[in-house]
């Protein structure tokens, strides 16, 4: 009695934690969905973790002594302005407190900006039953893109978590995968015993005992055998806890824990204080990217029930400068010889009957060929650059036979390819002719248009042997073997290229060669004269735009500093130095940068180099002289790191009393 009394007392007490637990997280939640309570917020955090580390290794001074324009000497100190008094005074250099603002600028490096920001969750927010599921949603141009989430677990919520994965594997513990576990053996064993002592004795034995002989000794099968002492029930049910595998996942994991493609997932233990992720989104830029928006949504779960979707928050902006900017984008001219005369070339296979000469286009291959050919004739007829002054069409012919007679042989093919596009050439012209039409003047008159089209004769020139092409096959060639080749190569001792030919016909390889590479060699070489249409001179030296150049400026424009740079390289002028300056390359853009003219442009770009290599006096010296050269750099200075970093140690930009000057 006294027993029960306790755990009667137990079980209230554990009930009236349980409902003041309830109330107190369903207050909490009705307090977030009024707006009474504080709600998760983005912020762009404390200034100075997003101003980058300064190469410096000399020991920082409080006073930088620079000379002006004029050869003025200046010096400037860490310093801020007395509110009371109006003077600058020296001052250590605080940490910057929360900071409030919805904006921010940051640079462009490397083709790459890194969008720097804080997810701050009030302890007010936090309940140990819930899970904050937070959202990050980045836009960029016309893209919308969800970042990994932030998830921050209360210990009673992971806890639950854990109890679902245990009741799970205790569920998985029952089922027994070896299904001879419900085999009764021995009972099995009792009736081979008493039955099939033959069969049993195989316990003991490695005599095989085929399903044959055991069936005709029982008249049953072995599987028939074990399935008579299986327990069918316990198996059945065995089947029945596999089948459910999935639901009972489902029933006891109602809240499964994720690893992947999440940035954050903490138990949070205590409810005292603010919770603050510093989140860190890197980009690849592109081109026209000026800005990026970062907003923030979220969810409240309870294990598998949402209980409130947590409103998108204001976003941040990011404001993005680069490098880049500084492009210039003047178009860069070179100077090109054009050349009054101009020449092509090309070959084409035609087949010939063994001994004939004459052009066959429905022989082998030879149509598409000849196709080619007269592609190539017709586009030099219309063309508006060029006019075709003369074609020479040149055969060769294989080495089989005498030279004297492949020569004779390889003139009359030539001749017969150029009497054959020669007539192509006639009737080609004449449909241009044709092609012009009539037209009408302004008093309805009719007026032929006549288009001279010039024929051009075709000169007939023969290679009687081509030896070369030859050589040049059998150099390439993957059946012969280096033996054969050898001895191929040795047979251009001999001058005669008849003695030379009759050698090869007694070798084992001269057979292949001709059936396999003899054809090719009876080719027909189309050579083209051209010169430009009304173009007097030889050459004419003429300006035109370095396209090479001028992609490589709009390289720089896209932020494509790689091919920016393989492009810009061998200039060494302005914009190959912002190219190197974009890749983070600062001694080869200084020795560029440095050889120029001091113009603002210049001053500026020293600036952020020296800055980046530490030399603080140097870099504010350049900085004061582009912003007198040019104002606007003074706003400028803001949204570069290497300047902004300046511009708050030693006061920068404020009005002209504020600096210190010595003479």
């Amino acid at each position: 009695m006294k027993n029960t009394l306790k755990i009667l007392i137990y079980f209230t007490i554990l009930s009236g934690l349980v409902f003041l637990y309830s109330c107190s997280a369903q207050k909490k939640l009705d307090r977030i969905k009024k707006g009474e309570a504080p709600s998760a917020q983005l912020s762009l955090g404390r200034q100075e973790s997003f101003i980058p580390e300064i190469k410096n290794e000399k020991v920082s001074r409080d006073t930088l002594k620079i000379k002006d324009e004029d050869g003025t000497e200046i010096l400037i100190m860490k310093a801020v302005k007395d509110e009371e008094t109006g003077e600058m005074v020296a001052a250590d250099v605080l940490d910057a407190a929360m900071v409030t603002a919805r904006f921010r600028n940051i640079a462009e490096r490397k083709g790459k900006v890194d969008l720097a920001f804080q997810v701050i969750v009030p302890a007010s927010m936090r309940d140990s039953r819930w899970q904050l599921r937070f959202y990050p949603d980045m836009f960029v141009l016309e893209d919308s893109v969800r970042l990994e989430p932030v998830i921050i677990t209360g210990s009673g919520y992971r806890k639950a978590q854990l109890k679902g994965y245990e009741q799970y594997e205790k569920f998985l513990s029952r089922i027994i995968e070896d299904s001879t576990a419900f085999v009764n053996v021995r009972q099995l064993e009792i009736f081979l015993k008493r039955n099939i002592p033959e069969v049993y004795a195989f316990k003991a034995d490695s005599t095989y005992v085929s399903d044959e002989q055991f069936l005709s000794a029982y008249g049953v099968s072995q599987r028939e055998a074990v399935e008579h002492y299986t327990n069918k029930f316990a198996k059945s049910m065995n089947e029945r806890r596999k089948s459910r595998k999935d639901k009972m996942y489902a029933r006891y994991v109602k809240a499964p824990i994720v690893t992947e493609g999440i940035r954050l997932d903490t138990v949070m233990i205590s409810s005292e204080g603010d919770f603050i992720y510093n989140y860190v989104q890197t980009i690849n830029t592109r081109p026209k990217l000026r800005r990026a928006d970062i907003v923030l949504s979220g969810d409240i779960y309870e294990q598998d029930q949402k209980l409130y979707d947590i409103p998108r928050s204001e976003p941040l902006t990011f404001y993005i400068s680069s490098i880049a900017a500084f492009v210039d984008n003047t178009e860069r001219y070179m100077t090109k010889v054009v050349e009054r005369r101009a020449s092509a070339n090309t070959e084409c296979r035609i087949d010939f009957e063994v001994g004939k000469y004459d052009v066959k286009p429905e022989l082998g291959e030879n149509a598409v060929g000849i196709k080619r050919i007269e592609a190539t004739l017709a586009s030099l007829l219309e063309n508006d650059t060029f006019d075709l002054d003369s074609v020479v069409i040149s055969a060769t012919a294989s080495p089989e036979g005498s030279y004297a007679s492949n020569g004779k042989l390889a003139q009359k093919r030539s001749e017969s390819v150029s009497r054959y596009f020669q007539s192509y050439m006639r009737h080609y012209a004449d449909s241009l002719v044709e092609a012009a039409g009539v037209s009408m003047d302004l008093d309805g008159n009719v007026m032929t248009q006549t288009r001279k089209v010039d024929v051009i004769p075709l000169t007939p020139r023969c290679i009687p042997e081509n030896w070369e092409g030859l050589y040049s096959l059998v150099e390439q060639d993957v059946v012969m073997n280096v033996d054969q080749k050898d001895d191929f190569f040795k047979r251009f001792g001999t001058k005669d290229p008849d003695a030379r030919e009759a050698k090869m016909r007694s070798e084992d390889y001269y057979k292949y060669m001709r059936s396999a590479l003899y054809p090719q060699l009876r080719t027909v070489k189309f050579n083209f004269y051209l010169h430009r249409k009304g173009m007097i001179k030889d050459t004419v030296h003429t300006t035109v735009i370095d396209s090479t150049y001028m992609r490589g400026v709009q390289a720089l424009r896209d932020m494509d500093y790689d091919a920016a740079l393989a492009l810009l390289r061998p200039y060494e002028d302005f914009n190959t130095a912002v190219a190197y300056m974009g890749m983070d390359r600062n001694k080869s853009a200084m020795k560029i940068i440095s050889k120029m003219e001091r113009t603002p442009e210049i001053n500026y770009l020293l600036a952020i180099l020296y800055s980046r290599e530490g030399e603080l006096d140097k870099a504010v010296e350049c900085y004061v002289r582009s912003c007198k050269q040019n104002p606007s750099y003074v706003y400028r200075g803001n949204l570069d790191p290497e300047i902004s970093v300046l511009i708050k140690m030693y006061g920068l930009n404020q009005e002209e009393d504020e600096y210190i000057d010595e003479y």
